[in-house]
């Protein structure tokens, strides 16, 4: 699943094809995505590209006509392709073709992402119920530690709650709470303040890292020039269950936690008993 590093280099590799054109044509091939693709959407000839951004997992494209929200879901990705290149896959779902020809392409074979349109991006509901970004300066130890405080569940299930801090999704929790030493069951109210401390700088540090190698591709992610992302060989617990860990040679466990497997080394994150 896409996380915020894909969506941050998805972003960054889109940028220089759309900001400041205009867009000639929004080409719809199927309704059947998260949500209906709205009249509006398809409504947007004309509307020029000024800028583009992200927040938590959405791209976000500003236009003199509204804002286009788009998530990638479970399994979609980005690209942009020349004018001579519309030939569409089967899960090739939206075009969005500017003035001059550039194709920014949204494939996604599971559908569990979004086209949405909105006039203000920051007023819309699923982005103002949103905590901080974890790279920004708002999401501190302080923070981390007062938000921690009398909630029961496990930590690694509340750095993925983005209502306390959006984007650290299954991948990057895992990497971070094991750079943290810190057991992914423990319950978040016993977290101390020194932890805190220690887990939102490696938070900080892991996704800085993610988005420069371009981000994690397991199975579907892929960058918007093809390339694959590269964080996937540096990961240190997710995924290798039973390998060696780095640090200490425990086999590396795996559990459900919150749905979600869980990677973790018993030892570098021994659970306080």
């Amino acid at each position: 699943m896409p996380e915020l590093p894909e969506v941050e280099t998805s972003l960054r590799g889109v940028e220089p094809y759309l900001q400041g054109k205009t867009i000639k044509q929004i080409v719809i091939r199927t309704n059947k995505l998260r949500w209906a693709i709205s009249d509006e959407l398809q409504q947007m000839q004309g509307a020029k590209i000024v800028s583009l951004s992200r927040r938590a997992k959405y791209l976000i494209l500003h236009t003199t006509q509204g804002d286009i929200l788009i998530h990638l879901g479970m399994s979609g990705s980005l690209s942009i392709l020349p004018e001579n290149q519309q030939t569409a896959g089967k899960h090739d779902h939206v075009d969005l073709i500017t003035q001059d020809g550039t194709i920014l392409r949204y494939n996604d074979p599971r559908k569990f992402g979004c086209w949405l349109w909105t006039q203000n991006a920051e007023q819309h509901e699923l982005i103002t119920r949103l905590g901080p970004e974890p790279l920004l300066e708002a999401f501190t130890a302080k923070y981390l530690f007062a938000r921690s405080r009398n909630k029961t569940v496990a930590v690694k299930n509340f750095i993925m709650n983005n209502d306390i801090v959006v984007g650290v999704g299954n991948i990057y929790a895992c990497e971070s709470l094991f750079m943290a030493g810190i057991h992914p069951e423990l319950a978040t109210q016993n977290l101390t303040e020194k932890q805190c401390e220690r887990l939102v700088k490696v938070i900080k540090e892991v996704l800085t890292k993610a988005i420069i190698q371009g981000g994690t591709t397991l199975k579907d992610f892929i960058q918007p020039d093809g390339k694959p992302g590269y964080f996937a060989q540096v990961l240190q617990v997710y995924g290798r269950k039973g390998e060696a860990c780095n640090d200490c040679r425990t086999a590396i466990e795996a559990k459900v936690i919150g749905q979600r497997n869980s990677y973790f080394c018993p030892h570098c994150q021994e659970l306080p008993r």
